[in-house]
């Protein structure tokens, strides 16, 4: 498991994102519901989980670089939001690859609440700088 701290992204940063396992074939992470990142009912927002599934992706993309490349962006993302995450809940987000080639590579990422309560499924493209 390569040692990975979203500080590399100063918003995943801002928002608390923290890496739990960073490789080429699998990005994990955690991030508190804080009132910051809710909307109304004290829910997460739906860009908040987009944010958090966006940065797992570019995190693996950039793991993912073929030799020479200068980086990564995103082009695509597509969200499902499948559930609640509360206020004060923990929601888990696991990003696997799809696609990986000298172009583009395409990740998906489940995010779920700690007790297992699918949140969002997110599927996003990357782009090879």
């Amino acid at each position: 498991m390569t040692a990975f701290s979203a500080d590399i992204i100063p918003f995943a940063k801002t928002m608390g994102v923290e890496i739990t396992e960073a490789t080429p074939e699998r990005v994990a992470a955690r991030l508190l519901v804080r009132p910051d990142l809710c909307t109304t009912g004290g829910t997460l927002h739906g860009g908040a989980a987009m944010a958090f599934a966006d940065s797992l992706g570019a995190i693996g993309a950039y793991l993912s670089l073929p030799e020479g490349a200068a980086g990564t962006t995103t082009l695509e993302s597509k969200t499902n939001f499948l559930g609640p995450a509360k206020e004060g809940e923990t929601v888990l987000a696991h990003c696997t690859p799809v696609h990986v080639g000298r172009r583009t590579s395409v990740w998906q990422t489940k995010i779920t609440t700690e007790a297992g309560r699918n949140v969002a499924l997110v599927t996003q493209t990357q782009m090879v700088l």
